[in-house]
Formats: structure tokens, sequence, C-alpha cells
């Protein structure tokens, strides 16, 4: 039992503290809360994996609650594209719920809180309450409305709803403590005017709750018992607190916020706002551009949700922020697509090899694995024929004996095929090699057990049939950025960093089996690397992306 106590991560030690001092067990509820304006990113993952995760250890409802307070960035096209993620991701919420499901309750909570003299309406501009705020070492100033009569407040709060004053002319804010050290108790705004319309709302309302209002009231409601969320707001704490203390009804379950280190991932950025500038300025072609941090574009990259939750599970529950090594991650996706891709031949830098005492009018059709990580996998057949495509870097005119492939009087194995030796080769008028001559063993064949086909050779070469291949567009990605923390010098642009090679585009030749592969499967090019089939493939044009390659130094510790 003690070393049980000692696996646990800090999260989960709170969960049993509680229970261990009266927390029952069947009041155990968390969420995951993301607010609809933009697309989830890398480090979502992060929340998303510890909260269900959590919910899957307890047995306990995880709900997926937007917080929709601020219509002016949020659309419904986020909000889709979130719960694909999370579905994507293999976990299921208890009930998908929205901040602004409880914009009612929390108006009414307000209005007590106004009638209480906990809150006030202040005229002022929102530069000149800042100003006020000073710092943490300075005193702040009080409002000039702040101690205005209750009933002033009342009844300017109700006209703010009804929409009878302009856009950021009023806020109500909470009447806490302008001394606090903690700048977030400095009479914070609760509710601001925003004379726009709603994803959900319309423009059933003219003022909107604040996140800090609404985060913990929203928790409250649910009836959530642990509210996690990253080390940035562990400062918003106290005033989380406060609010709840303001609602709080004796025997209800009073939610608990804790805070995690959120994940920074080396060679990304995971700012929203700075994601939106690269869709907006065309450095990436949207949100799902497999060149993005987003769970989109790492989907679409041919990342799998194993192979996430596995990098998120090493990574770990910290109270310490860090920088995670972004080759940790490709080696989490390399090791799960090592598992579950189909090996299959494809050619990216083809040149033409002729064998020529191979019949013209013959073909066959040879067996080869799908995945022998794999028991089931099982075969397919892949045609063969007199002239194929190899890779124009596995062949030299002439070679040391570290050479392992093929060779002007030398041998190699093509896979599940036959034993070539290569004779001569035709070049171009600028010394290019265009087609490689060869002759072949046609006892060697692979699997027939003859002795021919039992010799070794020392490479084995990928290959493709070049009467039944089909065309195929091949993207190379590699990382967006040239530096680790493309972000980390606030007076350099961000944008400074891109990489100009972070995609190359290839056009190369599949076997035929590429036609039928659904986008998204995952693929091995064997000798090369990770692919998956691009949305952008269409019946004529065969798009694939590189995932990862093959392999990598790379070892976790």
């Amino acid at each position: 039992m003690e070393e049980e106590k000692k696996s646990l991560n800090f999260i989960e030690q709170i969960i049993e503290d509680d229970m261990a001092n009266g927390l029952k067990r069947d009041q155990i509820r968390f969420r995951f809360p993301p607010e609809p304006n933009g697309y989830l990113h890398v480090g979502h993952t992060k929340a998303i994996c510890i909260n269900f995760g959590l919910g899957e250890k307890y047995n306990a409802p995880v709900n997926l609650r937007f917080d929709d307070t601020n219509p002016e960035k949020e659309e419904q096209e986020f909000v889709d594209s979130i719960m694909k993620d999370v579905e994507w991701l293999g976990f299921k919420w208890d009930k998908v719920l929205y901040a602004s499901d409880y914009f009612q309750q929390l108006y009414d909570w307000a209005v007590q809180l106004i009638k209480e003299g906990k809150a006030y309406v202040d005229e002022q501009p929102s530069e000149v309450i800042t100003e006020q705020r000073k710092n943490p070492s300075e005193p702040g100033i009080e409002s000039p409305f702040r101690n205005r009569p209750v009933e002033e407040s009342l009844d300017l709060f109700e006209r703010m709803k009804n929409g009878e004053f302009e856009s950021g002319s009023m806020s109500l804010r909470a009447k806490i403590d302008m001394v606090s050290p903690n700048m977030n108790m400095r009479d914070p705004v609760m509710y601001r005017i925003l004379n726009k319309p709603h994803h959900r709302t319309g423009t059933a309302w003219k003022i909107y709750p604040m996140y800090d209002w609404a985060h913990g009231e929203s928790d409250y409601i649910e009836q959530i018992s642990h509210s996690l969320c990253s080390l940035e707001f562990e400062n918003h704490r106290p005033l989380y607190n406060w609010y709840l203390d303001q609602v709080y009804e004796e025997g209800r379950v009073k939610n608990k916020q804790r805070e995690f280190a959120r994940m920074n991932v080396s060679y990304m950025i995971t700012s929203k706002r700075k994601l939106q500038r690269l869709v907006a300025e065309g450095v990436v072609t949207g949100w799902d551009d497999p060149r993005m941090p987003t769970i989109s574009g790492m989907r679409r990259k041919g990342f799998t949700p194993a192979s996430i939750r596995n990098f998120i599970d090493k990574v770990g529950v910290a109270k310490r922020e860090n920088l995670i090594e972004i080759q940790l991650l490709d080696f989490c996706v390399r090791e799960d697509l090592n598992k579950v891709a189909k090996r299959v031949m494809a050619v990216v830098d083809p040149v033409k090899l002729v064998i020529e005492n191979y019949p013209e009018d013959k073909e066959e059709w040879l067996e080869t694995e799908n995945n022998p990580e794999q028991e089931n996998a099982g075969t397919r057949e892949v045609p063969f024929s007199r002239e194929l495509y190899i890779e124009r870097e596995d062949f030299k005119e002439e070679a040391n004996n570290k050479f392992f492939r093929l060779k002007l009087g030398g041998e190699v194995r093509l896979k599940s095929a036959y034993i070539i030796k290569a004779e001569r080769v035709e070049k171009d008028e600028n010394g290019e090699i265009t087609t490689i001559y060869t002759t072949y063993d046609e006892k060697s064949k692979s699997g027939s057990g003859t002795e021919e086909s039992l010799r070794k050779v020392k490479g084995t070469l990928h290959w493709v049939s070049a009467k039944h291949a089909i065309p195929v567009e091949v993207r190379i990605y590699n990382q967006l950025f040239t530096v680790e923390q493309p972000d980390a010098e606030k007076d350099v642009d961000f944008l400074n960093f891109i990489n100009p090679e972070s995609m190359a585009i290839v056009k190369g030749f599949a076997e035929p089996s590429l036609k039928d592969v659904a986008v998204g499967e995952p693929l091995q090019f064997q000798r090369i690397g990770y692919f998956t089939k691009d949305q952008d493939s269409t019946d004529t044009n065969f798009v694939f992306n590189r995932t990862v390659t093959l392999k990598d130094s790379y070892k976790p510790e």
C-alpha cells in the first residue's frame, strides 16, 4: 500500500487526502474547460489527459465545458473542432456544457453581491482602472465610485444589462482589497459591456462575465470537486476562493482549484494569439496545417492518439514548468507507429532500374508482409516486372565496402523479390544517371526455398514496379521554427525564426495498394519513414505527409 502511495502524482495525492478527510468517491467530478476561441494545441493535450485520465482512474464523470464568455473571439467552428479533438484522443465526456448556460445565474449572484455591498458599478475607462491598481509593492487607488449607494449600482447594472450604455463605458467590479499584494484581488472587474452577438445566446445579453467570475462559479454549479488548471492561474486562486465563498451553501461540494505546470515543447509555440497570426499571415495553410502544434495539425500529420497519450504519460504531472524536448514527442509517435503502421513500398527520389534478363512481357505478384511487429497483420501481394523504380541514393557507380546498397558489379536483394546485379548505367547530357541496367538470379526468389534464395547478400532495397506504380506527392515536413523557443525573446518577433525549409514537396512513385488506403491511415514507407495519406488526396492525385523519420538516435531518460 505504501508503494502505491509513492507512485501517485501530487494531484492524485490531493484527491486521496480529500477522500480520507470526508470527500465521497461519488462526489468526485472533473471538467475540461476550453475557451472556444481557437483550435486546441499540444499544450491542451496535457490538461485533457490529466482531467479525463483522472476520470478514468476514479470512475468519475468529466464534463466538457466551454468557457464561452467572450463573443468577440468565439465561434461554433472552434466548438466543433474541440469536440472532435477530445473524441479523437479517445476520451468520453459526461456532459457538454457551456458557461453561457449559466449567464442568468451568474447575473443573479452579481446582483446579490451588489446588495451585500461587495460589488459596485464603475464608470471609469479600463485604462484608468488599470492605472489605479498600481503594482504589488504600491497600494492601489480606490475608484471614486467604490462607495456609491447600493441602489445606484443596482440600477446601473440592470441598465447595463438592458443595453442602455456603450461598450466599455461601465463595468461591475468586486469590492475586495485595493492594497492586496495579489493584484487579482484589487477590485477585479466582474462584468463588462460588450454589444456583440454571442454564438449561442445571440443578442440576448449586452454584458458578459469576466473569466475569473464565470469559471469558478461554473465549477460550483456543476459541483466539480477538483478544478485543475495550469500554473499561470495559481495567483488567481485567492480570487477563485473569494468568489466561491460568496455563493457557497453548506452541504454542497466546495470545489478546489489546484494547478499543474503547463507543457512547453521545444520548437513549438502554444499561444493561440500567435498561432492565429501564423494562419492569418499565410505562414501556414490553416489551423490543421501539419506543421502546426494543434491537435488537428498533428492528426493530419499522422500522429496517433496513443502516441500523444503516451507522450503525456512520459512527461508526467509536475508543479514546475520546464521545456520538453520535441524529440520525446517524435520518439513516442515513432514507437507507436512501429507497432501499428502497415509496411508499404514507395520511392520518393526515383531512378529507373531495368532487369535485362527478365522477360519483357512477364509480371508477377509477390507476397510481402504487412507488419512484422503484428502477429495477425497478414501479407499482401505487390506487382513485379522488368522495369522498376528504386531510390536514387541506393545506387552508386563506385563505393567502398561499407556501402551496402547497389553498385556496379555488386548485388543486392530486392525486398520480397530477387537478387539482382548492377551491370551498367545510362546517363543524360548532364551526366546524371537515368537508367540502371541489371540482371537477376531467377532462382533467388524470396521464400521459394531454393538454395539460391537462401544466399546472403548484404543489402536489401525497396522498389516499385514502373508499370504498376502510382505517382504520389510526398510532403516532407520539418520543424516550423529554427530555434527551440521561438517566442522567448520579447523584443524579437517570433516570425523571424520561421524555418524556410519546414516543408518540401517531392514527386515519387508508390505501389498500387496506396490508392485504396484511407486518409489518416498510418503507413511506413519502408526504409524512408512514417507517412499518412492527406485529406488533399483525390482519385488522381495521391498526397502523403511524412509524420516522422524512421529512426533517431534520441532515447528517453
